[in-house]
């Protein structure tokens, strides 16, 4: 299994706007939104960060609960597999792509779709996986159930989930890919 991150090459891999201060994401998301018209990121609305930030609590308490080692207060992002989706988010997008076995196993945790959708209040169809963290022997049974999303959704027509969102808590594989 590989792990992917999808990025534009002109920023480069793994910055995230979690890493900066509530003010200096707004700031950068403006600057987007600005430079990067055609980007992905430029359609997110205003309260983006607020969100992403309120998701990052769920997250960072559901991990907790099962027993994860946080190195970070907030993840890097990846996807299980490719998204043929999300390699169309950036104007000159690129990918790094990870072998999972690199992984400290304790240090990463799972959502079937995006974490956004599974944690927001506004998904409600009743769906076993949403409202939920998985850990990676967790998200194998998962998969095994009902498939990669991006195999039998990557058009979004079947819901929000078109992906698998890996959060990995840690720096260590990360930074031998910056």
């Amino acid at each position: 299994m590989y792990f992917y991150h999808y990025y534009d090459k002109r920023t480069g891999p793994f910055r995230s706007l979690s890493d900066l201060s509530l003010e200096d994401a707004k700031a950068v998301l403006e600057v987007i939104k600005r430079e990067k018209p055609k980007s992905q990121s430029a359609r997110r609305d205003p309260l983006y960060v607020e969100h992403r930030r309120r998701c990052e609590g769920i997250l960072r308490a559901a991990f907790a609960e099962k027993g994860g080692k946080m190195q970070r207060m907030a993840p890097h992002y990846l996807v299980v597999e490719h998204s043929p989706w999300l390699s169309t988010w950036y104007e000159e997008g690129a990918f790094v792509r990870i072998p999972a076995e690199e992984f400290d196993k304790s240090t990463i945790s799972f959502t079937y779709g995006d974490s956004m959708p599974a944690f927001s209040p506004l998904v409600n169809d009743g769906k076993e996986y949403r409202q939920r963290l998985y850990t990676y022997e967790e998200i194998l049974q998962v998969i095994g159930k009902y498939g990669l999303p991006q195999d039998w959704n990557d058009d979004g027509r079947l819901g929000p989930e078109r992906y698998i969102e890996v959060q990995v808590w840690s720096d260590e594989v990360i930074g031998r890919y910056l």
